[in-house]
């Protein structure tokens, strides 16, 4: 029963991290980027920490484990955050889902200079399929009431999102081996604290640059809160739990189910549209990705 729970668990964040392309685009279109950033993980680090508290499984990293840290902060929380909420201001939340998909592979790309790992055959027909995925999303998305350059400023942004992201999953990776090791839980946590500080400095130029956000609705702000509290804390809790229950590699499955989800809650919530060249994108991506880190079996094992 609990490793039936455990699934049920991992397929809600699935559904979770889904509908947050939908709560981001509702939000970026009220809210400025950096704002809205800061506001989200204000509310997270504090629910984050009331968490440990009452779990008992509040500790401080020690000075090496603070490096590190630091630099996941820096790009999982800082400038992900940027690039996703200034490309939610352009693109689909559907299509951004498909973007995201990107992640795992930039992260196998990365492995290569930063972890040692050897470029293989597999992941170049991977790299070689998602990009034709990529190409069909910007150009044959069925979201044509948003014109084609925005998309594609908007799709880019979230690549680069994703790339931000595939950055601190190698830093993550060193993080938790070896005897100075830290839990994915105590990562995110404190990489999140982190990420809070060094966005509270842009948040405070956006407001003297643009103004404190005016007439932003109800609905934007309990999507702002869905993002802190399900999207971010709930989930990685949850995700974690996964990893640390049943392994990584099953764990990270239910990643992929993540565009289904987005494309489904952009479909019904925000009257997007569908399309055969969706299916397609999401196909070659997914498929693409699946190959290419198949053939990292080193780096699925750290």
């Amino acid at each position: 029963m609990n490793y039936i729970s455990i699934h049920l668990k991992l397929l809600l964040v699935a559904i979770i991290w889904g509908f947050g392309w939908v709560a981001g685009r509702v939000v970026a279109q009220e809210i400025p980027p950096f704002a809205a950033s800061w506001a989200r993980y204000v509310l997270a680090v504090s629910c984050f920490m009331i968490y440990l508290r009452v779990s008992s499984q509040f500790v401080i990293p020690n000075k090496d484990q603070w490096k590190i840290i630091t630099m996941i902060g820096f790009l999982s929380t800082f400038l992900y955050q940027a690039f996703f909420m200034y490309g939610m201001k352009w693109t689909a939340a559907g299509d951004a889902s498909l973007m995201i998909t990107f992640n795992p592979l930039f992260t196998a790309i990365l492995a290569i200079p930063f972890l040692g790992e050897k470029l293989d055959y597999k992941l170049a027909i991977g790299l070689v399929l998602a990009v034709i995925g990529i190409g069909i999303l910007a150009w044959y998305s069925p979201n044509v009431d948003i014109p084609l350059n925005e998309r594609l400023l908007g799709d880019g942004l979230i690549g680069l999102a994703a790339l931000s992201w595939a950055g601190s999953t190698i830093f993550m990776k060193k993080a938790m081996i070896g005897n100075n090791a830290l839990s994915p839980l105590h990562l995110t946590v404190w990489a999140s604290t982190v990420g809070l500080i060094i966005l509270s400095p842009a948040a405070l130029w956006e407001v003297v640059a643009v103004g404190m956000p005016k007439n932003v609705s109800i609905e934007a702000w309990v999507w702002l809160a869905f993002l802190a509290i399900f999207s971010t804390v709930l989930s990685y809790v949850w995700f974690a739990e996964g990893i640390r229950k049943i392994g990584a590699g099953k764990s990270s499955f239910y990643v992929y189910l993540v565009p289904i989800f987005g494309i489904i809650g952009g479909w019904i919530l925000l009257d997007e549209k569908l399309g055969i060249p969706l299916v397609i994108s999401f196909a070659l991506i997914a498929g693409g990705t699946y190959i290419a880190n198949s053939a990292n079996t080193n780096l699925r094992k750290r």
